[in-house]
């Protein structure tokens, strides 16, 4: 696990949001309390699991998930894919990518205002970015893998800030790992990197 770097606090979005006329619900516990943010992640993959067990009981036939950057000015996602497993389960069942603008490898550019309203990002004021809505309807009987892989080699990654929660106030959970995990086919095996942390770069879980 990487050092984190920088605290902050953050209370944000609580657990719904207004879009579009429309009451966003969290489908897990999402970040609530402070943040704290880490550098440098070329190479990296970001592992956050949202158990089946931490779902809640709300309506919606889509998932949104939404990532947290607190440095740097491009962030560039070589791969963006969600495992599905049987709840307890490291025998991977499906494999869904998963997009921003319509690519699970996209250049996401955190000094546009468009993307970023913050005038200037950090762990007070996290960048928030919504992915694209993904078809699938999150289900108890199964626990799920969000893989973030971050471009390597790359400068622009040298210099981005991601979050993480500084309290077990969220359901969610997560880890890090110096390699491309976000290339794995049905019937392989999730990595055993231990899934007892807050997690990093996943803040919220949503329907839409």
């Amino acid at each position: 696990m990487k050092n984190i770097v920088k605290f902050a606090t953050l209370t944000l979005m609580g657990f719904a949001v207004s879009m579009s006329g429309f009451a966003a619900q969290n489908l897990e516990r999402g970040i609530v309390g402070p943040v704290r943010s880490s550098l440098s992640w070329a190479g990296y993959s970001i592992v956050s699991l949202v158990p089946g067990g931490g779902l809640m009981p709300v309506l919606g036939s889509t998932t949104v998930f939404y990532l947290g950057f607190t440095a740097g000015t491009v962030a560039d996602i070589n791969n963006m894919v969600l495992y599905t497993t049987r709840r307890g389960s490291s025998k991977i069942a499906a494999v869904t990518p998963i997009t921003l603008g319509g690519s699970s490898s996209p250049t996401i550019n955190l000094a546009s205002p468009s993307v970023c309203p913050v005038v200037e990002i950090s762990a007070n004021n996290p960048c928030i970015v919504r992915l694209d809505p993904t078809p699938l309807k999150l289900v108890a009987l199964d626990d799920y893998y969000l893989v973030v892989y971050f471009t390597s080699p790359d400068s622009n990654n040298g210099t981005v800030g991601i979050t993480q929660s500084s309290f077990f106030q969220t359901s969610l959970r997560g880890t890090d790992s110096f390699s491309d995990q976000s290339r794995l086919a049905v019937g392989a095996s999730i990595p055993n990197l231990g899934y007892g942390n807050p997690p990093l770069l996943l803040m919220y879980v949503m329907n839409d």
